[in-house]
């Protein structure tokens, strides 16, 4: 039997051909745990506002590999020694580092699991996979957890100015088609330089960074936070919140879910439980979207009229009313959402998964964390907000917060629970 080529070509809609470099990088995206990542969407339920929004992790993994093969190629070109074993696990990194996310990506890491972020997760699927690879994965995890003597391949997978930020500013922007998320990535990764095994760039690149720096200010508010977004998740993340209370409640209709995912509805699942009991890993790899899905499509029938009118709201999209401030909303105005919810003759107990607030944050560029290092024409190197003679660079580092309430509205609550009325 021939021996299958495993150095593919790939066509990308953003980039254009990309290639996958080594067998090693061709078997781990053809493993179940990375095949996975095309089940999952990468903005979650924005493409209730974008329509386009439907592109995947896997396409944003791929995308994140590539730039980091031109970063490679960039520095090897300024002199600097790389070997190819560590391009390969640089690449190895950047393409696993999303491999832990759960379903609808970051909108239900608050509730699916009892805090666990999916970069915890994604370590511990790197480390099986390690194990079955007979540790050819060891140098990409010592690179991903920034345990690596050369400190600039784990700024490349994850800083403010990473891999992963590159592709996916210029990936959904794309896809939704928010012009403000284009960026000069090609041009900034040929900027990139290093000094003392640190990521700078090189002065005449500041331009291109401050236009990434301000690209992901808007793209937070145009996309990641655009309040109909958050409409959306909040109403997710009450079916969810409803399903788990009626699965361990015990009595009644059972909620429909797959055995995997009924796993993590019946049980609060922590870190250790990951680390200790692997069922509940291998549980993890069989979620994805489509398992949420149908929940929600067979929920819009259940006998609990709480989880049938949130279900049957978000698939006609009969959003939840939003209000957003800069100040928290005053008591007064809750109270009196609450005593329209009542009027419609819904119980104090349902009032919880209706009457949602909360808050959202964005900072395009915080100082006092991995900082952007600009190494000027004399060699000294300082932080981009220093170097930067951008007008805006005082809204770019503050954090901007945003207050929110959203409510059902138009809602009829009656003898055989309730429905929406537009």
């Amino acid at each position: 039997m021939a021996t299958p080529n495993k150095k593919k070509i790939l066509n990308d809609p953003v980039y254009g051909f990309i290639t996958i470099p080594s067998e090693l990088l061709f078997d781990l995206v053809e493993h179940p745990y990375f095949q996975r990542l095309r089940r999952i969407k990468q903005l979650g339920l924005s493409e209730y506002v974008y329509p386009g929004a439907l592109h995947t992790r896997f396409h944003h993994a791929l995308g994140a590999m590539h730039l980091m093969g031109q970063a490679m190629s960039t520095l090897q070109s300024k002199g600097h020694a790389i070997t190819s074993e560590e391009c390969e696990s640089a690449q190895i990194a950047i393409l696993l580092h999303d491999v832990g996310h759960g379903p609808f990506s970051h909108v239900l890491e608050c509730c699916l699991l009892d805090n666990v972020p999916h970069e915890h997760i994604s370590l511990m699927l790197m480390h099986d996979l390690n194990r079955q690879f007979g540790g050819a994965l060891s140098l990409a995890i010592r690179m991903f957890e920034g345990t690596y003597e050369r400190p600039f391949f784990h700024q490349l997978i994850s800083s403010q100015l990473d891999m992963d930020r590159m592709d996916y500013l210029n990936r959904d922007g794309y896809y939704t088609g928010v012009a403000e998320g284009a960026i000069g990535a090609e041009r900034i990764i040929k900027m990139l330089d290093l000094v003392d095994d640190q990521l700078v760039v090189e002065a005449k690149g500041i331009l291109s960074v401050e236009n990434f720096l301000n690209a992901r200010r808007l793209m937070y508010w145009q996309v990641y936070l655009h309040k109909t977004s958050i409409c959306c998740e909040s109403m997710l993340i009450q079916i969810l919140r409803r399903a788990r209370f009626l699965s361990r409640q015990g009595s009644g209709e059972p909620v429909f879910a797959s055995d995997a995912f009924r796993l993590f509805l019946c049980e609060s699942i922590s870190l250790t439980d990951f680390q200790t009991n692997r069922n509940y890993l291998d549980a993890f790899t069989k979620l994805d979207d489509f398992d949420i899905w149908a929940c929600i499509k067979q929920g819009a029938s259940h006998s609990d009229p709480v989880l049938s009118m949130l279900c049957q709201m978000l698939l006609d999209r009969k959003l939840f009313k939003i209000m957003l401030s800069t100040e928290p909303f005053a008591g007064e105005l809750l109270t009196q959402l609450e005593n329209q919810l009542r009027e419609t003759g819904m119980p104090d107990d349902w009032l919880s998964y209706f009457l949602i607030e909360g808050q959202a944050t964005n900072a395009a560029y915080l100082p006092s964390g991995d900082r952007i290092a600009i190494k000027l024409k004399t060699g000294k190197v300082i932080d981009i907000a220093d170097a930067s003679d951008l007008s805006n660079i005082q809204v770019l580092t503050n954090i901007v917060r945003r207050y929110y309430v959203c409510w059902a509205r138009n809602l009829v609550v009656g003898k055989e629970g309730g429905r929406c009325n537009e």
